[in-house]
């Protein structure tokens, strides 16, 4: 089984009602014990003619005049800089910006996807249509360099990083460092909005790639208080990837059993396609109604707990069902294990913290968590999109895995 680490008939979230939205969603509610974090463009900083100039031009035009004014404009007037372009998500959403006829800046490491065997050929191939920038995210002024390099100008930094592996170091590497360099480096070209791939799971966090991921929600929700208006953001919250799903297809299909946690029914998600995902994170770069917003989205349908997938899978393959359970008791002693013995030998910090993520999405539900009640709600987490899981299933069993891979976000 694999998980997204980072990152489940259509319903518009749109079609919620306001003050639904407003309670379960607003950023203001969930990140309120955040403490106040300094604009990443200290005003202090600037002359005393440059403030001055400053206040006379907010003088002339409203904020809302000047977080707009990208949206009022051709997409093929409106220069989108893509980081985490080569990722699972991040290649779908390259391929809509471009389909939809965006300016498209897609930055990319020289060797990218799984343990690096595409080259920079390989990689501008995939993403065909979009300016390749090659550059290095953990690197502040080697990205702002190589941004500069491509365009003279950002209107908008649509953000798909995360951490491959959710190691404790490389969570806050990429996670927050690099996604935070990203914001930087985009407002150094006159960005004033930011599409975040966040995900839904950090409304619990537990991991240190979930609290890696809140700091810079809530550092990057204080820059647009700090802006007046001037900047923005959507942080988009998607439930399970139809990949992290099909971790077991190959070995159920081979005739073997579909392993679960205890009765199959400790958790629930709506899994959502990689296009569809893409196409409602695109959507968010001119949407009026996903500006400062924080966005839980699932796929079509019903949430589904591992039961009901191992079940669909046997159905769709003609087998009898076929289950091995195991305790999620037997989870909870490993991890007792690996952290007794991370105290002894720290560089066993990692499989203590890989323990910990295996157990977190064996039992906690990819939905919305009703803050009052403590419980996960189907109902509450919007729907988009038409792709399911079955056709998934169906055509990963005909197809293979092929654009599928798991790589290092395999857990079990």
């Amino acid at each position: 089984m694999a998980v997204n680490l980072c990152h489940r008939h259509p319903a518009d979230l749109a079609k919620q009602p306001l003050p639904l939205r407003r309670l379960l969603l607003s950023p203001r509610r969930r990140l309120s014990s955040s403490p106040p974090i300094p604009s990443l463009i200290p005003s202090a900083r600037l002359s005393r003619s440059t403030k001055l100039a400053i206040s006379a031009a907010a003088s002339v035009s409203s904020p809302e005049s000047s977080c707009s004014s990208f949206r009022d404009r051709d997409p093929k007037e409106i220069d989108v800089l893509v980081v985490g372009s080569t990722g699972y998500i991040g290649k779908f959403v390259v391929r809509e910006l471009v389909k939809r006829g965006f300016n498209t800046v897609a930055v990319a490491r020289e060797r990218s996807g799984i343990r690096g065997r595409s080259d920079k050929d390989q990689t501008v191939a995939d993403l065909g249509g979009a300016a390749v920038c090659f550059s290095d995210v953990t690197d502040l002024e080697t990205l702002k360099s190589s941004v500069k390099g491509a365009r003279s100008k950002i209107d908008v930094v649509v953000c798909c990083l995360a951490s491959r592996s959710g190691g404790v170091k490389d969570s806050w590497k990429i996670d927050y460092e690099a996604t935070k360099n990203s914001l930087i480096a985009g407002r150094d070209l006159g960005a004033s909005h930011l599409v975040l791939l966040s995900a839904i799971c950090v409304q619990k966090p537990l991991l240190e790639f979930q609290r890696a991921k809140l700091k810079f929600e809530a550092e990057l929700e204080q820059e647009a208080k700090n802006s007046d208006g001037s900047f923005t953001y959507s942080i988009v919250r998607p439930t399970a990837f139809f990949k992290s799903l099909a971790g077991q297809v190959e070995t159920v299909k081979d005739g073997k059993p579909y392993f679960m946690f205890g009765d199959g029914k400790l958790c629930a998600c709506k899994p959502i396609s990689e296009e569809d995902l893409a196409s409602f994170i695109v959507d968010c770069i001119k949407d009026e109604d996903k500006i400062n917003e924080v966005l839980p989205i699932g796929g079509p349908g019903e949430a589904l707990t591992p039961l009901q997938q191992g079940e669909m899978l046997f159905r769709i393959l003609g087998k009898e069902p076929k289950f091995f359970k195991v305790p999620i008791g037997v989870m909870d002693f490993a991890i007792g294990v690996l952290d007794f013995l991370v105290k002894i030998f720290p560089s066993l910090e990692d499989a203590a913290e890989f323990g910990k993520i295996g157990r977190y999405y064996a039992a906690e539900s990819m939905l919305i968590l009703d803050p009052e009640t403590g419980e996960y709600s189907s109902e509450k987490t919007p729907s988009y999109g038409n792709d399911t899981l079955e056709d998934f299933f169906r055509r990963v069993i005909r197809d293979g895995m092929a654009g599928q891979e798991l790589g290092e976000q395999t857990i079990f």
